[in-house]
């Protein structure tokens, strides 16, 4: 039984809007039971929104939300998270969400392609959390009565095997099962023969919509505003089970309390300054140093980090560990934290990051961690960038002094300018922070316009800001080719030829740009225009542009553009590794890494680097073995295997380098070695 178990929250403290995201609409649009009239009226471009709905005790409670549009694709994908003027603490036991799928491609008609309810709490008065499978009601909308007729719940008679494995699937996203990557992966290869088995044999006539609400660190019991005790628990004549919620569970000892504000007192830190560990308190202390930034610290832990801070003082590794023993709600005590963080020794800048966690709120201690960045180098700050810009969202006010602080290292550096704005313009579009972002984007926007050169007014500021604006218009014309490339019926080859006859014709503004453009994956990249026959589509559902530009030094440049996928996830993996093997090269292991760029320019869409290779099955297929490709493209005779000893040793080591940064990030290792062998054949 771990200490977790007992550990809860109430509803009625939570003071945070209701919010989930609308993630797709599964199965097929057209109902085949329908007739033949009624399929005539369906269309193949329908465009669809998402109707979201609050009702506490059958009654409309706030004003409904609706998703953005969404062209018909399978699934039907929004991914959008709703955020409804209700909190948490608002809710009822009876509370539900009443959701309706509207069709709006007919003229000045709006028709209901299915509703479903759900509520909010389950059987247990727990608060569901996770993904949640709704069954959708053909052209029904969703009824938010508390004896509705809408339910997105399954029927138990119409439960099979594809519903408790969902509900396990579920169990296993919110981490309360365990992660077996090898058996994960033929456990959900199962799931999907389950899946295609299940959809032939009710007929593909069910629509189901997929919705993910918010999770939270403990279960969240539900209990009313203002209410003293929580509810009791029936009791059954039967011999079942019954929770029981404990109150205490979780709460702090006023006693201990108490014992730790005399052993943290003013008058204590007199003689605790003297005070030196033993053998085998050294021991526990160095123990607890080397916890990673994740572990929570024990009470006993921190009560011993907090004794000997004195000898600690000395040890920088120390300084954030001692930060996390302190109650900073004591003045006293957070006074004496500061002035001793003031006197520790200085800390690795790899460090200062975990001081801009949500761990530590206090104004002080973050201003301490710019103080530390500040010693930074572009090259290093810009490795860590991505993070810092996500830290914003933990400041206590917009103009915080880490937000002045990127943006005065921004303006003296282009290129981290460049990736600045993208990371704040990709944040713009989360309606939690967005205010916070714009005020940030203003002031960066300002700081670039006062730009000068030996402190004349020549417009050098405006110049390079606008440079930047122009790669956003790039990109928005870069959406409207995928959207009128996608509508071409036909195959691959047809869309080949819309790209191509598109960047020649209505859009041949982009073969020549009337000034260059930084690109946005290498802003010391200068591109003059697309090369439209050397332009083409990836043959996937998602039709990614492959798009070759001409760069300001007449060489090419290849880049592979996506709409309909969140690439923040491929850029923070590859940020990793970029991170790894300059960690790897301070200790001068150079294992010959050399990871492709990934830049994210909106939550759906982004650029990747495109590098020419062939696929490791096809060289398997041509040369059966990978030594054999190799012998063909760097023979050397006097080399081992007749291989190139450069080419041999940068595929051995760079496949060493995957296997263990990808066995850490739990990527399969396939990815490793394609990986290898695609640097190895790079120097062909």
């Amino acid at each position: 039984m771990t200490g977790n178990e007992f550990r809860f929250f109430l509803s009625c403290d939570i003071n945070l809007p209701v919010t989930f995201r609308v993630e797709a609409l599964e199965g097929d649009l057209q109902d085949p039971s329908n007739s033949v009239e009624d399929s005539k009226n369906w269309s193949p471009t329908s465009e669809l929104y998402v109707e979201c709905a609050l009702y506490i005790d059958g009654v409309l409670f706030g004003l409904t939300t609706r998703t953005r549009l969404a062209a018909i694709e399978k699934p039907c994908r929004w991914n959008e998270l709703v955020t409804l003027s209700a909190k948490y603490r608002d809710l009822t036991a009876n509370a539900q969400l009443a959701l309706t799928v509207w069709d709006v491609s007919r003229p000045r008609q709006e028709v209901a392609v299915g509703g479903a309810t759900l509520r909010l709490f389950n059987s247990k008065k727990q608060l569901k959390t996770g993904k949640q499978k709704l069954r959708l009601w053909r052209g029904c909308v969703g009824d938010g009565a508390i004896a509705t007729s809408t339910p997105g719940k399954v029927p138990k008679t119409e439960r099979g095997e594809l519903e408790r494995l969902e509900k396990l699937l579920n169990k296993y996203e919110r981490g309360q099962l365990e992660h077996i990557p090898w058996l994960d992966k033929l456990t959900m290869k199962a799931m999907e023969l389950v899946k295609e088995e299940e959809s032939k044999r009710s007929g593909g006539t069910h629509l189901h919509l997929i919705v993910d609400l918010r999770t939270f660190e403990h279960p969240v019991a539900f209990q009313e505003l203002g209410a003293h005790l929580l509810m009791q628990s029936p009791i059954s004549p039967c011999n079942e089970l019954v929770v029981v919620w404990d109150p205490e569970v979780g709460r702090q000892n006023p006693c201990e309390n108490k014992q730790l504000k005399l052993a943290r007192s003013v008058t204590r830190g007199m003689i605790d300054r003297d005070m030196k560990p033993s053998a085998n308190e050294r021991k526990e202390i160095q123990k607890i140093l080397k916890y990673p930034p994740t572990r929570n610290l024990s009470g006993e832990e921190r009560q011993l980090l907090w004794k000997f801070r004195f000898s600690l003082m000395s040890e920088r590794r120390a300084l954030t560990k001692f930060l996390r023993c302190v109650d900073w709600s004591d003045a006293q005590e957070a006074k004496q934290a500061v002035d001793l963080m003031r006197r520790w020794a200085k800390i690795d800048i790899a460090d200062a990051l975990e001081l801009l966690s949500p761990l530590f709120e206090s104004e002080e201690v973050r201003a301490y961690a710019v103080t530390v960045l500040e010693r930074a180098e572009d090259e290093e700050l810009h490795c860590y960038l991505l993070q810092l810009v996500q830290a914003l969202r933990f400041e206590r006010s917009d103009k915080s002094r880490l937000a002045f602080f990127l943006v005065l290292r921004a303006v003296q550096n282009f290129d981290l300018a460049s990736f600045l704005r993208w990371y704040i313009t990709v944040e713009l579009s989360d309606p939690s922070y967005a205010k916070r972002f714009y005020s940030i984007y203003e002031i960066f926007e300002d700081s670039m316009m006062k730009i000068t050169v030996n402190g004349r007014e020549d417009c050098v500021g405006e110049k390079m800001w606008q440079s930047l604006v122009r790669q956003t218009e790039l990109t928005a014309q870069l959406c409207t080719i995928m959207r009128d490339v996608k509508n071409v019926r036909g195959s691959t080859q047809k869309k080949i030829d819309k790209l191509r006859q598109l960047l020649s014709g209505l859009l041949s503004e982009l073969t020549y740009f009337d000034e260059p453009i930084p690109l946005p994956l290498d802003p010391t990249i200068l591109i003059t225009g697309i090369i439209p026959g050397e332009s083409s589509i990836f043959k996937s559902a998602l039709h990614p542009l492959r798009l070759t530009f001409r760069t300001g030094g007449g060489a090419k440049c290849k880049v592979i553009f996506k709409k309909g996928d969140d690439l923040r996830q491929d850029q923070l993996v590859v940020q990793l590794v970029s991170l790894m093997d300059r960690l790897l090269k301070s200790v001068n292991l150079d294992l010959h890494l050399t990871p492709y760029r990934v830049l994210a320019t909106a939550q759906d869409e982004g650029l990747v680097e495109f590098i020419p290779s062939k696929s490791l099955a096809q060289v398997l297929s041509e040369h059966k073995t990978i030594v054999g490709y190799l012998q063909q493209f760097h023979p050397d005779e006097a080399g081992p295997f007749g291989i190139s000893a450069t080419c041999l040793e940068t595929f051995v080591k760079s496949c060493a380098g995957y296997c263990v940064i990808m066995y850490i990030l739990g990527v399969g290792d396939s990815w490793c070695i394609c990986q290898a062998f695609r640097q190895s054949s790079s120097q062909r």
